[in-house]
């Protein structure tokens, strides 16, 4: 098979679908590989460095396009290139379609097949390529949450670690998956006091266990604004896999809330998980609602695209070879894989997706 990569266009996305080591993977399995040039540059690679795998440098992103039989990205294809999609082609990627309507219809339009790293499945029913950059996403938070609760940023001038005499910040999670677990060990490790918001009595009991400095509560209505009234920084990480998310922090909840607080909404890229929310950019980041300072990146992890494209590539690569050596067909007998498939020869094979947007589910 002819593999593809592709500088991404997404805009401060600085990660990269295909890292050397594992385009030698491809090649040694006896597949073709492709890469735009300067495509691993953000990430620390060099054309060299992939020339010197055996993978071919091409100056042109449309030649990458044309001649790929499957392309590996890391975020969703922009506009600019549906155009390049052909029918047949593989696609793997987050795609996060749920909350892109216009992708989806370009993509059934093209017939290509869309494989979702945020729908595939392990044989525990996990969604294990959304895993590493989840973690990754849930530290950034508090990190990022910190900074922003920094008063030249309108935030209202809390250290979450406090000090030796002044109590720490409040941190409230909300969503306790990968991104939450990951929040919550970096929010310990500050020092914060913090709430968890969960799904069931049993999320309790698996939260409290292995947190137990923590409060947990049962994530309902009157839970979610008693967590808001003490919250100097809220984190969601809550996820419907495949799904739009739902809308869990109402707008008027936000007057609960002390003027200055900050809200990292992890969740932006499948519709956000706060009625305020919507997409920002690594460039502009934040902005203010009722006083409160949102936070809302789609891509989080592409801020450190060192560590999250090889942490990306090292969760994918097994999937992707097993398409490549098999052909996809073979490959979606494995019925994990097979649940990546939200898109094929025209078709819409994700019914969370289709009832996101009204179409027809195949």
């Amino acid at each position: 098979m002819i593999i593809g990569s592709l500088i991404e266009l997404k805009l401060s996305e600085k990660r990269v679908g295909l890292i050397p080591e594992h385009a030698k993977m491809y090649i040694e399995h006896g597949h073709k590989v492709i890469v735009e040039s300067g495509l691993g540059l953000a990430s620390g690679y060099s054309d060299n460095d992939y020339i010197q795998v055996g993978a071919i440098v091409l100056d042109e992103a449309k030649d990458v396009w044309q001649q790929a039989e499957m392309i590996i990205k890391v975020k969703e294809p922009m506009r600019e290139e549906y155009e390049y999609m052909r029918e047949g082609q593989i696609i793997f990627t987050y795609f996060h379609l749920a909350a892109d309507k216009d992708l989806t219809l370009a993509l059934l339009e093209k017939k290509v097949s869309a494989l979702a790293y945020e729908t595939i499945e392990d044989v525990d029913g996990d969604l294990v390529l959304l895993r590493p950059m989840s973690e990754i996403a849930g530290k950034l938070a508090v990190l990022e949450g910190n900074k922003y609760l920094e008063t030249h940023y309108g935030g209202k001038g809390i250290l979450l670690s406090g000090t030796s005499t002044v109590k720490p910040g409040h941190v409230v999670i909300l969503g306790v998956g990968s991104v939450g677990c990951a929040a919550l060990e970096e929010a310990s490790n500050l020092g914060a006091s913090i709430t968890a918001l969960v799904r069931t009595g049993d999320d309790v009991s698996r939260v409290v266990n292995a947190y137990p400095q923590a409060e947990v509560l049962v994530s309902t209505e009157e839970n979610i604004i008693y967590a808001l009234k003490k919250a100097d920084l809220v984190i969601s990480g809550v996820l419907e896999p495949g799904a739009k998310t739902d809308q869990l922090i109402k707008r008027e909840y936000l007057q609960h809330m002390e003027q200055g607080s900050v809200i990292i909404d992890v969740a932006i890229d499948q519709g956000g998980s706060t009625e305020t929310s919507r997409a920002t950019t690594h460039l502009d980041p934040i902005y203010e609602v009722d006083g409160i300072i949102h936070y809302c990146v789609a891509n989080m992890a592409g801020s450190v695209p060192r560590t999250s494209s090889k942490a990306l590539g090292d969760a994918t690569i097994a999937y992707g070879l097993e398409v490549a050596n098999l052909g996809l067909e073979k490959a979606c007998e494995n019925p994990g894989l097979n649940k990546g498939i939200n898109t094929k020869a025209g078709l819409l094979t994700n019914q969370a997706v289709a009832l996101a947007h009204n179409i027809k589910f195949k």
